[in-house]
């Protein structure tokens, strides 16, 4: 099943330094020679969103992506993906092994 999460990525780790970052072994092995991002769901919120989350005890939440776009930190991203075994983790669902059909035309 896929969502849809549209946040601030607070990291991104490109397929050439992931042997330098403390990744599980699950995560090293889903990622092999894509991205991984860390994602701040919602975006970047303003003053009155942190402070109402602190009230209420709610975290704002941040998910690991993994996906086969370059994609800078501070960018602000809007992903179609599916749910992994690992809780937080996520993958892009075009780079789940699902092949493209078009060439972006």
């Amino acid at each position: 099943m896929t969502e849809t999460i549209r946040g601030d990525v607070l990291h991104a780790i490109p397929p050439d330094e992931l042997d330098d970052e403390e990744l599980s072994p699950e995560l090293r092995a889903l990622a092999e020679s894509r991205h991984v991002l860390v994602v701040r769901k919602g975006g970047h919120p303003s003053i009155l969103d942190l402070v109402w989350a602190f009230v209420r005890r709610d975290p704002i939440e941040a998910v690991t992506v993994v996906t086969d776009r370059r994609v800078g930190e501070d960018e602000e991203v809007t992903l179609t993906v599916e749910e992994t075994d690992m809780p937080g983790v996520y993958v892009e669902a075009a780079a789940h092994g699902e092949a493209e059909s078009d060439d972006g035309h």
